[in-house]
């Protein structure tokens, strides 16, 4: 008999150990927001892949969008012979996207590839070295996005030397008593000791740090950078990656601020778990790189793009984007409860939309991480039948990234489960 436990033990044998896994337990199937393990266990998910099933494991319109493209063909590469459901997809984006500027895209397969791609892109526009990115931020596992990224462990530790010429300053956090103007006060003091504002091709930001800990980027933060990046010809990319494809309640999250961004990366909920991910911006910032400079064997692929065309058309028809706020909403208000329960150990409860996090402290102290009950609440989830992730600059938040389709009562039963999981381990 297949167990979840034999699997494990096959894995170890011929995966190498980077690639680990948080749980041993082996999905059998799943739909909307729960999953099934090859031994039958149920779990309600409230990760959905790390926000890439947005539209909920197997929709079935895309399930239908995918069969009917593999039916026609599965690749050609767009760089050899191109195919219109691309053309369609790029199409809808650069109108989905913040502002009004003309916008072209461009399709690569992961969200890596779309940062490295933006880095590209913004040098070629303004024959600029260096790159701005913020303390805490995750840009991906690739050499330049692993630069990019804001912390060493596990993401950086061991893999260096990593390309020069990125600079890193402090992202806002409230909590932490890290503010806004300390922010831009150490973007100006690295003009001044590190490199020239003239010098600087482009400032990138999450607007909700992904594995930094769900901390939002406050509005003031990103109109100034809006601001500063006219004032000195900088190229403002967003990285948008876990915070897209209505995740925060808008769209995209930088529609929240009014903010135009110079480039978008998108990945993660683009295609309803087809390998996808795209970097649209101001055409003639996107133009920049001459013909054959960007592009990639898998990159648009016609699957994902079906997938994606799909994975829209249910955003709007399910109104996706207003459900985001209910769930963040009905996450919050449980939670707020949670934190009357346990105010010394819940720190800060921290929504936007359906990115809802919670930060675990000691004794009331938020310069006291509680990595320890972060880890046991994670190790314990299996048992308590919920998928859940933790996050953190300092690895003690747990993140809940349900579905966009997922319905109130299984929300209800999840943080039911939760609120019991976590009354467990706290007095444990």
């Amino acid at each position: 008999m297949t167990t979840n436990k034999s699997l494990q033990d096959r894995k170890l044998q011929v995966i190498a150990r980077g690639q680990g896994n948080i749980y041993p337990a082996y999905v059998e199937k799943a739909h909307n927001a729960e999953i099934w393990d090859v031994e039958g266990q149920r779990y309600i998910d409230f990760a959905t892949g790390i926000a890439v099933c947005n539209t909920g494991h197997s929709h079935p319109k895309v399930v239908e969008a995918i069969k009917q493209q593999v039916d026609k063909f599965s690749h050609s590469c767009m760089m050899v012979n191109p195919y219109e459901v691309a053309i369609e997809l790029a199409e809808k984006l650069v109108v989905a996207a913040p502002g009004e500027s003309e916008k072209k895209a461009i399709f690569v397969s992961t969200g890596a590839e779309a940062v490295e791609n933006c880095i590209k892109i913004a040098r070629a526009h303004t024959g600029r070295r260096g790159i701005v990115a913020f303390n805490g931020g995750f840009h991906g596992r690739t050499n330049m996005t692993m630069a990019l990224t804001g912390k060493v462990t596990p993401y950086k530790n061991l893999f260096g030397p990593f390309p020069a010429d990125i600079f890193h300053v402090p992202f806002p956090m409230e909590l932490h008593n890290v503010s806004v103007k300390d922010s831009l006060n150490a973007l100006e003091n690295l003009f001044k000791v590190d490199i020239a504002a003239s010098d600087v091709a482009a400032i990138i930001i999450e607007p909700v740090q992904g594995e930094g800990g769900f901390y939002p980027a406050p509005v003031e933060l990103l109109q100034a950078l809006r601001e500063l990046c006219d004032k000195h010809g900088i190229v403002l990319i967003a990285d948008e990656i876990q915070t897209g494809f209505g995740r925060t309640g808008k769209m995209f999250c930088f529609e929240h601020a009014n903010v135009e961004p110079d480039l978008i990366t998108m990945a993660k909920g683009i295609a309803g778990g087809f390998p996808l991910a795209a970097v649209v911006g101001k055409s003639h910032i996107m133009d920049a790189p001459l013909p054959g400079g960007l592009g990639g064997t898998y990159g648009g692929s016609p699957v994902g793009c079906a997938a994606a065309l799909a994975v829209l058309d249910v955003i709007d028809e399910q109104k996706l984007v207003s459900r985001a706020q209910q769930i963040g909403a009905r996450f919050t208000a449980r939670l707020r409860e949670l934190q009357d329960k346990f105010p010394a150990i819940i720190g800060e409860v921290r929504t936007k939309g359906a990115m809802i996090a919670i930060e675990l402290i000691v004794d009331s102290d938020a310069n006291q991480p509680n990595n320890g009950l972060t880890q046991a609440i994670i190790a314990n989830a299996k048992e308590a039948g919920l998928v859940l992730l933790a996050c953190g600059f300092y690895a003690n938040v747990i993140r809940f990234l349900p579905a966009l389709t997922i319905s109130d009562e299984i929300i209800d039963e999840g943080l039911d489960k939760f609120e019991q999981l976590f009354s467990q381990q706290v007095n444990a």
